[in-house]
């Protein structure tokens, strides 16, 4: 399919904003000008010892090694003007001290994924929408050798016996990379930015992701240790909802955080993080969340939050919902509460395949109190569109009940998704143990109506 002129016109205002920020013209993009970088790159390892500057302080050593790589560049034949002697300078220390041509994309704080399909093509998303760069490999061998940086850094290894890795970056960032025989084009990789900003309730607000209502409504449920599960999709902003909520969790309380990959920023001062471990080459020494959960149990939690649950760790979570351990927090893969519902049934069912389906569902009504759904717009707005109370069951069915909702009425001449917030009018059958841990909440708020 032919580009469109729009198409290429964002193509080139992303090209021109790229380079402006990075302070590098185009000729960065120009065959011989990658070539001679990759030269310098070759002759710079073969004249410095890396690991002698190891020891030294990182700008000291950066200042050296630059100062390196301008005698090396003056004795090149190629004449080259002092703006592209000091980009091709910047380019060549990105190369031995960062990812290479990714490091730019990684400094701008407006992107919030970088996808790389195979060497000729990084596409990034900024403010939910996203934008092709300018942005190149010189072969597959030279992004090979960027995912492997990555993720040897973290322990971890990517080759034909296992071509599938997650890992994250120094910065929290999650990083995960396919390489062939499975990328059939070569190889593949995306990186979920970890926002060094975290948004706090107020910035959610403010935002207009939900109202002042349904914050303070979801502020009385932590506080009075409420089980709440966030449900949503790929990119809703589950985990940042689940950041912005743990900020109402008491500082005096212990809590224990189980994740795939450690990215949950949570600023109290009694926390102990616990990450999974993925098999060694043997296939042995796997340690899943499941495990975690069980022990996190004898480690005196007050609270246990998971960054998601997406297999037999929902029966176990359950259970210590059940069993004492108020209060926690996790998210799920759902498009709706009542998909959420769902999903927690098949995961309990992977767990144990012979506890009856009556069973499971009594196990999820009693554990968990509420629902809060977060959607992503075609606009790339992030919004909590439920939030739900679990009631209880009637028969052998789990009964919902929405407090509030988000009623999408179209879109703008711009794009933008308009709507409004509305509570339902429901007063929640929770609303006892708001009273019962001294949170009075004020009496229009099950009456609230905000338009966006």
């Amino acid at each position: 399919m032919l580009p469109t002129l729009e198409n290429k016109q964002q193509q080139v205002t992303w090209e021109q904003r790229l380079l402006k920020n990075a302070g590098r013209p185009k000729t960065s993009l120009k065959p011989e000008y990658q070539e001679l970088k990759f030269t310098l790159h070759r002759k710079l390892l073969d004249k410095i010892n890396l690991e002698a500057l190891a020891t030294i302080d990182n700008q000291r050593v950066r200042g050296e090694v630059r100062q390196a790589l301008f005698s090396l560049i003056d004795n090149e034949p190629t004449l080259l003007s002092s703006l592209e002697k000091q980009q091709i300078c910047e380019e060549v220390l990105d190369e031995v001290f960062g990812l290479g041509p990714l490091e730019p994309l990684l400094q701008d704080p407006t992107i919030s994924d970088i996808l790389v399909n195979t060497s000729r093509q990084v596409y990034v998303e900024r403010k939910g929408i996203l934008e092709l760069t300018s942005v190149t490999f010189r072969d597959d061998a030279h992004l090979l050798r960027i995912i492997d940086k990555i993720v040897s850094q973290v322990g971890r290894r990517i080759d034909e016996s296992t071509p599938m890795v997650d890992a994250r970056l120094a910065d929290g960032s999650r990083v995960n990379a396919v390489i062939p025989p499975l990328a059939v084009d070569g190889p593949l990789m995306s990186i979920r930015r970890f926002s060094q900003d975290k948004l706090m309730p107020a910035d959610l607000v403010e935002k207009r992701a939900m109202t002042p209502g349904m914050m303070e409504l979801l502020e009385g449920a932590v506080k009075a240790h409420l089980n709440i599960i966030i449900a949503g999709g790929t990119g809703a902003g589950k985990t940042t909802l689940l950041n912005a909520l743990s900020f109402f969790i008491a500082p005096k309380e212990r809590i224990v955080t189980i994740e795939d990959a450690a990215e949950l920023q949570l600023k109290q001062p009694h926390v102990a993080r616990l990450e999974t471990r993925p098999p060694n080459l043997e296939g042995n020494g796997a340690v899943r969340q499941r495990e975690l959960l069980v022990n996190s149990l004898r480690m005196r939690p007050d609270r246990i939050v998971v960054g998601e649950v997406r297999g037999g760790e929902a029966l176990d979570m359950l259970q210590a919902m059940n069993t004492g351990h108020d209060g926690s927090l996790t998210t799920i893969h759902a498009n709706t509460p009542r998909d959420g519902v769902a999903r927690l049934e098949v995961m309990v069912s992977m767990a144990n395949s012979n506890m009856q389906m009556v069973s499971i569902r009594q196990q999820i009504a009693s554990a968990v109190n509420i629902f809060v759904q977060a959607s992503r717009f075609s606009d790339g707005s992030r919004r909590v569109t439920n939030i739900t109370e679990v009631t209880g069951m009637e028969g052998d069915v789990i009964t919902l009940q929405d407090i509030f909702v988000f009623e999408k009425r179209g879109l703008s001449p711009e794009g933008k998704v308009m709507g409004r917030f509305a509570a339902t009018g429901i007063r929640p059958k929770f609303y006892e143990k708001l009273l019962a841990a001294g949170i009075r909440l004020r009496p229009d708020l099950f009456d609230e109506v905000a338009e966006v």
